[in-house]
């Protein structure tokens, strides 16, 4: 679709983790592609979600006191694949929930970057939602990204209490408090597991609202963000995350004219509480228009 002109959006692709010697071997390194069709690197996965209490976690489950969660891919050999990956100059990016199992994969970047030397290499933690505060500077210290999805909090946070307690779901879904500590943030939707759509993403880390209408001023707001903050993590966040950030990411001059065009103006503080109303009324890829609402 990409030689024929009729692709419509941009993809990167990410080979599983324990596959990476197959990467390598094609010679492929960090943002290999064209415009429309790249190889970013590779994705591993070290636990699994909060919604199955499968998340790693330091303390046990709220509801099933037995259990910490489980390590989906064993420390070890998360290890001996992140490092190798690394050394051959592959972009890595791992699936991570919990907050050990997020506390353990920061160490494990921290000794790759450490043994395999300085490199611009934005390691990535995918979902990155149960951190403990001391964990949040640590993405800046690693120049990581915390690849994040803001639909989950307002989803979750209707019953993450239940499975977790308050104290950690204060330090979850921490939007703000990264920011705070500096990290990158790129924020996406998880889809097909979230709805896709950016809009209702960007509303979700303004307005921190769960799906049940219970937290109308937001589910621990303090770790609501800006608009524009969230508009730049959906952006050039995401853009950099990707090694990207040349051509894409911003409307500057020489980049690819990737743009929307809504139907408000959703930085105008009046539209805070409207932004998941907004629509879309055209998209543009490449200069070209991909879609048009119909009135």
């Amino acid at each position: 679709m990409a030689r024929t002109g009729r692709l419509t959006l941009r993809i990167d692709f990410r080979w599983p983790l324990a596959l990476w010697s197959e990467v390598a071997r094609l010679g492929v390194e960090a943002d290999f592609g064209n415009d429309f069709v790249r190889i970013g690197g590779v994705k591993g996965f070290m636990d699994g979600s909060l919604g199955s209490s499968t998340a790693k976690m330091f303390s046990a489950f709220v509801n099933e006191p037995t259990s910490t969660g489980v390590w989906v891919t064993p420390r070890e050999k998360m290890r001996e694949w992140v490092l190798a990956a690394d050394r051959a100059g592959i972009s890595v990016a791992v699936h991570a929930i919990g907050d050990e199992a997020n506390a353990v994969l920061l160490d494990i970047f921290a000794e790759a970057a450490r043994v395999n030397g300085p490199r611009d290499r934005r390691f990535r933690i995918e979902h990155a939602q149960h951190l403990r505060p001391q964990d949040y500077p640590r993405f800046a210290e690693l120049g990581g990204i915390a690849s994040m999805q803001p639909y989950h909090a307002i989803d979750d946070g209707r019953w993450a209490e239940g499975r977790i307690g308050s104290l950690r779901c204060a330090s979850s879904y921490a939007f703000g408090s990264l920011l705070k500590a500096r990290a990158k943030l790129a924020f996406g939707s998880d889809w097909s597991v979230a709805p896709i759509e950016p809009l209702l993403g960007i509303d979700a880390a303004v307005n921190r609202r769960t799906l049940d209408g219970k937290h109308p001023e937001g589910w621990f707001p303090e770790q609501k963000i800006s608009v524009g903050e969230a508009i730049e993590a959906y952006t050039i966040g995401s853009a950099f995350a990707g090694f990207q950030e040349r051509d894409r990411g911003s409307l500057t001059p020489g980049k690819l004219a990737d743009f929307v065009i809504l139907s408000k103006d959703s930085l105008d503080p009046a539209e805070r509480d409207l932004i998941a109303e907004t629509a879309i009324v055209a998209t543009v890829v490449g200069g070209k228009i991909v879609y048009q609402k119909r009135d």
